[in-house]
């Protein structure tokens, strides 16, 4: 690869003519000046694309332009996978972490995921029916809707197997905070700490 350091040379030389130029150059400097462009020009179409590449490459590593990318050493998210067209959404909304936007479909997969935490945190069998009403309601309404995107996957739920289940949780957590009884001690611990 010696031709790169001539081609170097050479656009070199060239800027340094053409900062001569605004300072008043004569007119024989002037037909240097545009012979050598006119050189240049010629030889640069005489470099193949791949060579002029290479060059680019190696210089912009030598000027440090690509330390410290942000997948340097790590794999390419989302290389490989089939193409999406809505990538860029789906990503913003990922980014972002927006809720509440995106396919009524997807939208319900999420819901459903969290639901039983939801449920948890009501306080009344009628919170959690009326919470399980809403969510079977929407789930129907979305199936019903015929505005394309990704199928509702998305089962609704059993009311009085759901709100059982919230019934078992919540005892089993009540069981689980309920504090241990003391030992009974014996009565000589009693009379030794002052209690009888």
């Amino acid at each position: 690869m010696g031709g790169s350091g001539e081609l170097r040379r050479r656009l070199e030389r060239g800027a340094e003519l053409r900062s001569y130029r605004g300072a008043g150059i004569s007119a024989d400097e002037e037909a240097e000046l545009e012979a050598a462009e006119a050189k240049e020009r010629e030889k640069r179409k005489k470099v193949d694309d791949a060579r002029r590449v290479e060059y680019l490459i190696r210089d912009a590593m030598a000027q440090g332009k690509f330390d410290n990318l942000k997948y340097a050493g790590k794999p390419i998210p989302g290389l490989g996978e089939a193409y999406d067209p809505d990538w860029w959404v789906k990503g913003l909304i990922q980014r972002e972490n927006l809720s509440g936007l995106g396919p009524k479909a997807i939208l319900l997969r999420t819901e459903d995921a969290e639901l039983d935490g939801r449920l948890d945190a009501q306080f009344t069998e009628k919170q959690v029916r009326d919470l399980l009403a809403d969510f079977n309601a929407r789930v129907i309404d979305a199936r019903r809707q015929l505005q394309g995107g990704p199928p509702v996957i998305t089962k609704t739920r059993d009311v009085d197997a759901e709100v059982a289940r919230w019934h078992e949780r919540r005892a089993a957590r009540a069981l689980a905070a309920r504090p241990e009884p003391e030992p009974k001690r014996s009565w000589w611990q009693r009379l030794w700490r002052g209690t009888t």
